[in-house]
């Protein structure tokens, strides 16, 4: 009877503070309102599921109990609250001593040595199977954001090939320019060939065809010597010549 009178205030006291669940909104609308730079989030912070339990006194009472004494009655309110409200039960017996009462403080001592012997590993072992199931509700989260962890870092791979694409578009242009600089090189040595070809020619036509104009005038003037030369002034210079050549060895001798 206590423990169902107990537990009435107990749950009315939770029922006010208990965490509402929050669903992920698709409405642009929505979340513009939520992430709102005039949320005052230091007052009124986000709700947080909490992992673990709160603190408790005497091991069943809330730590918020003994606070909410402590501001009105101080330190002994929340005992004296206690002990009192027992000792009203008991005396106006609402709380009725039945022959089966003293049962309850052996199975009230059970449970205590229950919970501190058995109480730590079983909380290690739902610990663990909390974390398992964690783990495999938040794998498939993990493996989309692993997913897109890859597609990032994919994504950046290929715009650093597409910089590279331009940088091997300016070689490919480069090499372009150097080979057609190679082949109109390659081009004007061919026109300087061709034209050094050609002048020389023209020079060898110039010195044959001045070669053959000295020789026929040559040829020409020998003949008109020739010609106009009269076998008796043949005779008479070579007379004269043998004369001065007689002249020139009787000086000679004279000398000697």
């Amino acid at each position: 009877m206590l423990s169902r009178i107990a537990l009435k205030p107990v749950r009315s006291a939770i029922q006010p503070i208990r965490l509402t669940q929050t669903s992920a909104t698709t409405n642009a609308a929505s979340a513009a309102v939520a992430e709102s730079p005039e949320r005052d989030l230091v007052n009124f912070p986000r709700p947080v599921r909490q992992e673990l339990p709160g603190k408790v006194r005497l091991g069943f009472i809330p730590e918020e109990w003994f606070q909410f004494f402590y501001a009105k009655t101080g330190v002994t309110g929340p005992y004296t609250f206690g002990l009192g409200l027992t000792t009203y039960l008991c005396s106006k017996e609402i709380y009725i001593m039945e022959h089966d009462g003293n049962g309850e403080p052996s199975v009230k001592l059970m449970g205590i040595y229950a919970v501190k012997k058995l109480g730590p590993s079983v909380a290690t072992y739902l610990d663990k199977e909390v974390a398992k199931s964690d783990a495999e509700m938040n794998a498939g989260r993990d493996l989309a954001i692993e997913q897109c962890k890859n597609r990032v870092v994919a994504e950046k791979v290929e715009q650093d090939r597409a910089l590279a694409q331009k940088m091997l578009f300016e070689a490919k242009r480069e090499n372009v320019a150097l080979q057609l600089e190679a082949a109109y090189r390659e081009q004007l040595i061919k026109v300087f060939a061709e034209t050094k070809k050609r002048l020389d020619y023209q020079v060898e036509v110039q010195n044959v065809q001045r070669n053959l104009e000295q020789r026929h005038i040559v040829d020409w003037v020998l003949r008109s010597v020739r010609a106009a030369v009269t076998p008796e002034q043949e005779k008479a210079t070579l007379s004269q010549c043998i004369a001065n050549i007689k002249s020139l060895a009787q000086q000679n001798t004279a000398r000697i």
